[in-house]
């Protein structure tokens, strides 16, 4: 078995991809003609975006929103770098929303913390190891 991709349920596809290229730097994949799917490369899999709207008509069972406004959903995006100070900047001038800045874990990792725009928390952080 080896993990394939993840994918968001997001309000708009587009959106939600024009900030992982703004605030992350990843770089697109491919966006589907009807804007409801997407996927960014990020080296090692694939994230990809998939519109809320679709969800719900294909999931009998429903979908919970994810928005800003209501705690986070109970998992997060994690992205390395060797420069968290310098990428936790970045994605706040690219309108991140802010939720912990960088500090040092009692392991020795140094993380961060942002939201994207729908709410997604996502860690910005060093390698382990």
């Amino acid at each position: 078995m080896k993990f394939g991709y993840a994918i968001l349920y997001v309000a708009s596809v587009p959106r939600s991809m024009q900030f992982y290229e703004a605030a992350l730097g990843l770089q697109r994949r491919m966006l589907h003609e009807s804007e409801n799917y997407g996927e960014m490369e990020t080296g090692g899999t694939v994230l990809a975006f998939y519109a809320i709207q679709q969800a719900r008509d294909t999931f009998t069972t429903g979908i919970a929103d994810a928005s800003p406004g209501a705690p986070p959903p109970p998992f997060e995006l994690a992205f390395t770098t060797d420069d968290v100070e310098a990428a936790y900047t970045h994605a706040v001038q690219a309108g991140a929303l802010a939720v912990s800045p960088p500090h040092q874990m009692p392991w020795g990792q140094t993380v961060a913390y942002i939201r994207d725009q729908d709410g997604f928390l996502i860690e910005i952080c060093t390698l382990m190891g």
